[in-house]
């Protein structure tokens, strides 16, 4: 299911959910103090193009914590605004019911991306 559903999802919505986070990426690349930010984006954009067959495992201390809360004013509420929407047009149907839940998936990613990490 990895394989197949990875090739469905990045035809179906993960193109447009992979830019939306490299787009924030690149914002937050353009300053210097963003780097860091702007990386963990482009990383959490390559799950975003291949969700399946990968799980999210969330820590991290007062740092991961504070940056996560800067995260969500600045850029993480239309990202996860923009997977939930997804998520529940996928979920009309019962064929899109898996691709639906890692929509889902990557809308609690995009409120807390610091701190997590991402294992096969």
């Amino acid at each position: 299911m990895g394989y197949l559903g990875n090739v469905l999802w990045f035809l179906c919505c993960g193109l447009y959910q992979g830019l939306a986070w490299c787009l924030a990426g690149a914002l937050w690349c353009v300053t210097l103090v963003g780097i860091p930010v702007g990386l963990q984006c482009f990383k959490l954009a390559g799950l975003s193009f291949f969700p399946f067959g990968k799980e999210v495992r969330y820590g991290g201390g007062a740092g991961s914590f504070l940056l996560n809360l800067v995260w969500v004013i600045v850029s993480g509420i239309p990202l996860a605004l923009a997977a939930v929407l997804n998520g529940a047009l996928l979920c009309v149907t019962v064929v899109g019911i898996p691709f639906g839940l890692q929509c889902f998936k990557l809308a609690k990613l995009a409120f807390m991306p610091f701190g997590s990490e991402i294992v096969s």
